[in-house]
């Protein structure tokens, strides 16, 4: 089957035009939306439901469970295996739509959420890659609190569903990928942080029970996933081939987060296959490690049409039948799509799956429900039975919006112009086809925001300001090269608002290179020339670009990247260019040069290099290449300083059994679990502690960063992030920020098979400073001899 088909019916992005489309269709189909919320066992319209055992909230959820699934017929299960859900009349079920997302707010992709007259927006926060600049956790969750909030409140009016296939934890791998804007960026770690937290946020309830949910998160597209279509190689089709190192070391620990930490109550396969096997039909990734090694407490989900594609598209299998049971029996739960509802009762009757199979996946399904509430009766009776309207877009909900923006928000280049003074520059000229954009700014899996804020908007409300887009779009075929130039000689100060949108970077579309689109830098080189003061750089994307020139261009006094900064970003980007706001923003992924793309095929999943053939890896882990900007560059409008309070230990021991491999035998490593690693082992843990100092003559945000080098072992990273901590110091202020090192589970690198190991040599801890400038705490020479690890620390 061509990519036509399953792009029809895919969890996907639509093009503009066609959102504008689905947003005309979900205000007309309100006036027949119904106002009250979808539940089962509604005991008071029906009271013989309460002789049913699985309305008896009294009973266990398991043994409610295992109730309705033993009154289920065949057919009435296999109607429990897609994401429309048929309902059962005579058991008082009504059809329940699984489908509903929450990437950055509420959103109207997928057909189980609508807006309405009632609801007619909800609170759209930035596109994910900016959100997770701010490198805050806490906001991580606190978006995700407000989003299940607005979602809950929806639900009751009949407008949305309790399940949501979000967060997109996969790693941005690649800058060319159409999908980076939707993740945490390159970074394990960092990606993992903001997983378990926005899943936190849109799971925890307020009861605090920990197996009730107040919506249940979906954590996608497990796994390997960031191809979608790059010169002709389609996700449907597309082979990761993935090394184990790799797999465990960069791909998995964002998934493993999100149910280990985060609890999540659904994990997404994706549409790719990883080393030759469908990821929806591979019993060792969905039964093995999610169910198996992980204990996922929930359902295993197929991306759209997910099965349908492993059968027509890679021709996985022979029959559509083959296809049905090889999913389900390996640990698959719900289909999104028909295509389970329609093949596996002949798959049954083939006898390549049977009934228990079935019965083990509609029960989990079941499971999320009951903990969800959906058969507990009237969810106006229940916990948040009181949310409604009045609790969607609230002031408070959209200052958090504006809020996520301004924190994400990256100064990546200053010459000192900025933050500018409305009393100098008194004029603005604002330029570029990103100026006034409105839907560029929410990126993809959008909602209807509760309003906009344009940068042209929000710069406007602080000096007079003179418009022009000097392209129709961000294409930019042909740019108004004289018009722009014209407005720039007359401004006080230029802010050229440039960068991508959904035509450029979206599912479904992958970048080709790193330039501007079309005349976008001819005409940013050619304004900077003309400028009578200063002019700034504002780049809306969410992948990086190639913007060297500008880097080097003396006429360019700063660069900002914004994202999409979502409803609010027109309001965040004037705070900052002003001085309202100190920026904090700190890039999550690394900016490479054009030179990069030409040489590295998107479809080469490895993370390492390889001096053989001179690939030259990915990400700042293993990249040792030139960069336009680095993992973890921005600036700010203070200076921020270092200095160590708490040094680690000057030998770290840790203690080996007596048969030990490691007694009678050089090692370069050690495993990182046994009894040397256990809990309350002297040794295995330390603390450094580093005082920040605010030097300057206003308050700002600071995010302390520790690296840490490890020994050239199983292909270490040259670096990686270790922890870090977000701090608010007022001028001349200073705070100690604590970080607590585990050395089995930090300072361990993951080896050639997939086994993390401590290894031996030296070590190297160090704390990141502002735009590419560091300082080196002391190291940790890590010799280790048959017990012990004996490292000398010193400063460098």
């Amino acid at each position: 089957m061509g990519s036509s088909s399953p792009l029809t019916r895919r969890n996907r992005a639509p093009s503009s035009v066609l959102s504008m489309f689905l947003v005309f269709l979900c205000f007309s189909a309100s006036s027949n939306a119904q106002s009250t919320p979808v539940f089962a066992c509604d005991v008071a319209g029906n009271s013989s439901l309460s002789a049913y055992g699985f309305c008896n909230t009294a009973l266990k959820i398991e043994a409610r469970v295992a109730d309705l699934v033993g009154r289920l017929t065949l057919q009435e299960k296999i109607g429990f295996l897609v994401n429309k859900a048929n309902g059962v009349t005579r058991l008082g079920i009504p059809t329940y739509e699984w489908w509903s997302e929450a990437l950055h707010g509420v959103s109207y992709i997928g057909p189980g959420t609508h807006f309405s007259g009632q609801v007619p927006g909800a609170t759209s926060f930035p596109q994910v890659i900016l959100t997770a600049a701010s490198f805050n956790v806490s906001l991580f969750q606190a978006i995700g609190k407000v989003v299940s909030t607005e979602a809950r409140a929806m639900y009751n009016v009949g407008l949305a569903g309790l399940t949501y296939w979000s967060p997109n934890v996969n790693i941005f791998r690649d800058p060319r990928w159409g999908r980076g804007q939707e993740t945490p960026g390159e970074d394990p770690l960092l990606s993992s942080k903001y997983a378990s937290g926005y899943v936190k946020g849109l799971q925890e309830t307020d009861s605090g029970d920990a197996n009730r949910l107040k919506v249940a998160a979906c954590c996608k597209h497990y796994t390997a996933y960031d191809v979608d279509n790059w010169k002709g190689v389609e996700r449907y089709t597309f082979n990761a081939v993935v090394n184990q190192q790799d797999m465990d070391d960069t791909y998995q620990p964002p998934f493993k987060s999100c149910v280990l930490d985060g609890n999540v109550a659904s994990v997404m396969c994706s549409y790719n296959k990883v080393n030759g096997k469908p990821t929806c039909a591979d019993p060792d990734l969905l039964s093995g490690v999610i169910r198996g090694e992980w204990k996922l407490n929930g359902y295993i989900v197929s991306d759209c049409d997910s099965v349908d594609v492993l059968y027509k598209n890679q021709h996985y299998t022979k029959t559509p039948e083959e296809a049905a049971a090889i999913s389900i029996n390996a640990g698959l739960d719900l289909n999104c799509g028909s295509f389970l509802g329609q093949h596996t009762e002949a798959a049954v009757k083939a006898g390549l799956v049977n009934v228990t199979a079935i019965d083990k996946a509609i029960s989990n399904n079941f499971m999320t429900l009951m903990r969800l509430g959906f058969f507990d009766g009237d969810p106006k009776k229940q916990i948040y039975g009181g949310l409604g309207p009045k609790d969607v877009c609230t002031p408070s909900n959209q200052e958090l919006a504006a809020e996520a923006a301004r924190q994400g928000i990256v100064l990546l280049k200053n010459t000192g112009s900025l933050p500018l003074s409305p009393t100098t520059f008194k004029t603005l000229a604002v330029i570029g086809p990103n100026a006034n954009v409105t839907k560029t700014m929410i990126g993809n899996y959008e909602g209807t925001p509760c309003k906009y804020t344009t940068p042209l908007q929000g710069l406007a409300g602080t000096v007079s300001t003179t418009y022009l887009p000097g392209c129709s779009n961000v294409a930019c075929a042909v740019a108004d090269v004289d018009g722009a130039t014209k407005l720039a000689a007359e401004a006080d100060a230029t802010v050229l608002v440039i960068g991508a949108d959904q035509s450029i970077e979206a599912e479904s579309r992958d970048r080709i290179d790193l330039n501007l689109p079309g005349k976008q830098q001819d005409l940013v080189t050619q304004v900077a020339k003309a400028a009578k003061g200063p002019v700034l750089l504002v780049i809306m994307s969410g992948g990086g670009f190639d913007v060297t020139f500008a880097k080097n261009d003396p006429k360019i006094a700063g660069i900002l990247w914004v994202g999409y900064p979502g409803e609010a970003g027109g309001i965040a980007i004037a705070d900052v260019i002003f001085g309202r706001y100190n920026p904090s923003g700190r890039l999550p992924i690394t900016w490479y040069p054009q030179s990069y793309v030409e040489k590295v095929p998107m479809t080469n999943m490895n993370m390492r290099p390889d001096t053989s053939n001179g690939y030259p890896g990915r990400s700042y882990r293993f990249y040792t290449g030139e960069t336009v900007y680095a993992f973890g560059d921005g600036l700010s409008y203070t200076k921020f300083s270092h200095s160590l309070v708490k040094a680690p230990p000057r030998a770290v021991s840790l203690r080996l059994e007596e048969n030990h491999v490691c007694r009678s035998s050089e090692c370069q490593s050690l495993d990182a679990f046994g009894p040397h690693c256990e809990k309350n082992t002297v040794g295995t843990a330390f603390e450094v502690h580093v005082k920040v100092r605010n030097g300057g003559d206003r308050e700002g945000i600071h995010t302390v960063f520790l690296f840490t080098t490890p020994p050239a072992v199983h292909g270490s990273p040259r670096k990686h992030l270790l922890g870090f901590e977000k701090i608010r110091l007022g001028k001349m202020e200073e705070a100690v920020v604590t970080f607590k090192v585990d050395v089995c589970k930090d300072l361990s690198v993951v080896d050639e098979v997939g086994k993390r190991k401590i290894g031996l040599g030296q070590h190297l801890l160090h704390v990141r400073l502002n735009h590419r400038r560091g300082m080196n705490l002391p190291e940790i020479m890590s010799n280790i001899g048959l017990l012990r690890l004996s490292p000398v620390w010193f400063l460098k």
